[in-house]
């Protein structure tokens, strides 16, 4: 490796990254004209694949297959990486019927992945590659060949891929779009492969996850009682509210921190009964309703608690604004 350095300007530098992004987006533009019937026919294999597309390459066409699978796998096709040059050494049996494989090498000539062709034959597996061209082995022996024209690398050498695999990845990403739209896949879809992440958070959490059950202590007291019980019930319920109830035990209002600070600012007496000071016919929310939803509800309503009551109209739980932002609802 030679250890002379070449001093670049400011200047040079950012005209070498516009070059190299320019090249790309022609490697991009190519791919478009390489996108025909055997594009369709490639989702068609895939949608009527009963078991999983198994996604093979070496080197940088290996990361870009890994790419590739993961992002068929949280869009509704299921997917995973195999590595060639292990499979060759056990984990073909990853491999089996009903299975799909995708194999990538630009030049269609990886020696890992022809060691896996007759395997591939034997158990009846369909093909689908993707080259520079349709010339080489793989092409040869696959059912459907995706080809991304022969670009020029972005690389000076035109050695290390760089555009060649940007195009890989494009076309990754455009058989994957092509599968959601005809899966109908759905963002509640998505949310169920991604319960760690924001949207999963948002599309899956639901009230039912973060109330306040009868298993806790809920903040109760009787329409008929004074304020001056109902400010200790309030600081055992640490929920900032306390729920009125009736003689059957039916939900009749709510009394919040802020109803409390407005009745003090009066002048309030401590022996008022709650009827005399409760909100009447307070929101309440289905328990099966997401939370995103719910926090909705409190912020249109300028409210931080919701009831949730039972086809009785009996208090069920309770959800507050609080819970909702510590779960990172938003």
């Amino acid at each position: 490796m030679s250890n002379t350095q070449v001093d670049l300007t400011y200047e040079q530098f950012i005209s070498t990254a516009i070059e190299a992004i320019n090249t790309e987006i022609s490697a991009l533009s190519l791919l478009t004209e390489q996108i025909d019937d055997r594009f369709a026919q490639a989702c068609d294999i895939i949608l009527a694949c009963k078991g999983r597309v198994v996604v093979t390459g070496m080197g940088k066409s290996g990361l870009i297959g890994r790419k590739i699978a993961a992002t068929f796998a949280s869009t509704g096709t299921p997917a995973f990486f195999m590595h060639p040059g292990e499979a060759g050494h056990g984990d073909l049996g990853m491999l089996v019927k009903g299975d799909v494989l995708l194999a990538i090498s630009n030049s269609g000539e990886s020696d890992e992945i022809k060691m896996l062709l007759p395997v591939v034959k034997r158990l009846n597996i369909p093909l689908i590659s993707i080259s520079r061209d349709k010339r080489g082995m793989l092409p040869h022996a696959a059912d459907i060949v995706l080809t991304l024209g022969k670009s020029q690398e972005a690389c000076p050498l035109n050695l290390a891929p760089t555009s060649s695999t940007t195009a890989t990845l494009a076309l990754g990403d455009a058989l994957a779009v092509a599968l959601v739209h005809a899966r109908n896949f759905t963002s509640e879809d998505f949310a169920l492969s991604h319960p760690a992440g924001a949207l999963g958070r948002q599309l899956l959490t639901r009230v039912e996850d973060l109330m306040h059950t009868k298993s806790e202590y809920l903040p109760l007291i009787h329409q008929d009682e004074p304020l001056q019980e109902a400010l200790f019930t309030m600081s055992a319920g640490r929920l900032g509210m306390t729920v009125v109830t009736d003689d059957n035990d039916k939900v009749v209002g709510v009394f919040t921190d802020g109803d409390l600070r407005r009745g003090l600012e009066k002048g309030i007496d401590l022996k008022t009964p709650m009827r005399e000071l409760m909100v009447s016919n307070p929101r309440h929310v289905n328990k099966t309703m997401r939370a995103s939803d719910a926090l909705s509800v409190m912020n249109e309503s300028g409210i931080s608690q919701l009831l949730i009551i039972d086809e009785n109209n009996c208090l069920e739980a309770i959800i507050t604004v609080h819970d909702l932002l510590q779960a990172g609802v938003k």
